[in-house]
């Protein structure tokens, strides 16, 4: 049985929650058994909403679990043998690393942390202690990215010529250090690096990139993003993100790649197959998010005594690296920045 402290109560954390009680009911030997945040009333389940619809409608008996207000405090009671991490960007390092030290495995949510600098000492403390670290960049297991990423490296179309990713939605409002850019990193760090891990993960580190961004919300970093990424090949490869749309705007998230042969777009939630000489079609993908996924196969792993090899840090330390190039790009007003 293995046996999970999750840290920070937030909507993340309550996403992860959510699923692992389900793969607990499938039948997967894992047991939630604590939960740590320094609110009380997050750990009585008042969790906070997000920018996706990650609910679940099974109510969730939150009795069932011994909780915390302190790390160091769950870490000396309890006998885990692995924590995920749903706190804010700039504890991801500190609280990692505890954990590492400690002996645990850990899954840390996305961003890695804010710097390459971290990311390092991250991966250092997991080598040193020989425990597994995995980062939570969800869009890896997410049905339609596997989808893309499958044809990618099949050449079921042929060889990809240009690429455009997007994600959009209103200003979070669910965690006031999102909006200060030490804490968070901006749009740039919190919710374009989904799309720069995913450009990282289809195609590789780009050698260079080129990127425009602006702050429009006082305090926040950059808000509003559009990167380029330059490949050897020459394939055209950019990513946008804007969480400055306000109204009825809603969120967004969605992918056109065009090869040789055909297109994928993938828009409102539904992937559509273009290929040059023969009808389109949408193919059947499952409804779960990659949250799930991402978790199943997290714990399975840990279970089965397999490496976190599908999700390495050492390539999310990869797409932070892109991500540090982008901002000095976006600081030298869109001039093209090498990827180290």
């Amino acid at each position: 049985m293995l046996r999970i402290g999750l840290i920070g109560l937030g909507f993340m954390g309550r996403t992860h929650l959510d699923n692992y009680l389900r793969l607990e009911k499938e039948g997967v030997p894992i047991r939630v058994v604590a939960l740590c945040d320094m609110d009380p009333v997050k750990l009585q389940g008042q969790a906070t909403g997000g920018n996706i619809d990650t609910s679940s409608s099974d109510a969730v008996d939150f009795g069932r679990f011994n909780k915390y207000t302190s790390v160091a405090d769950m870490l000396v009671k309890e006998q885990l043998d692995c924590v995920d991490i749903t706190l804010p960007t700039f504890l991801h390092k500190e609280v990692t690393v505890q954990c590492l030290k400690h002996g645990l495995h850990v899954l840390c949510e996305k961003p890695m942390a804010l710097n390459a600098g971290e990311c390092e000492e991250m991966i250092k403390e997991a080598k040193e202690n020989g425990k597994q670290l995995m980062i939570g960049q969800c869009l890896r297991f997410w049905p339609a990215y596997e989808y893309l990423k499958n044809v990618i490296e099949n050449k079921t179309y042929g060889e990809t010529l240009a690429g455009s990713f997007y994600r959009g939605g209103g200003t979070p409002n669910w965690g006031p250090w999102l909006l200060q850019r030490k804490k968070s990193g901006g749009a740039l760090l919190d919710m374009h690096v989904h799309d720069t891990d995913v450009v990282n993960w289809l195609f590789g580190k780009p050698n260079a990139v080129s990127c425009q961004a602006r702050n429009v919300i006082p305090g926040s970093g950059y808000d509003i993003v559009s990167t380029h990424y330059k490949f050897e090949d020459g394939k055209v490869i950019n990513a946008q993100a804007d969480w400055t749309l306000q109204g009825d705007y809603g969120f967004e998230m969605s992918f056109r790649v065009n090869f040789e042969q055909g297109n994928l777009n993938f828009s409102g939630g539904n992937l559509q197959v273009n290929p040059n000489e023969s009808p389109g079609f949408s193919p059947e993908l499952s409804d779960d998010q990659g949250y799930y996924f991402q978790l199943k196969y997290f714990v399975e792993t840990l279970i089965g005594e397999y490496e976190l090899t599908r999700i390495a840090p050492e390539s999310t330390l990869g797409s932070i690296e892109i991500i540090e190039a982008e901002l000095e790009s976006a600081g030298l007003d869109g001039a093209w920045v090498s990827v180290r």
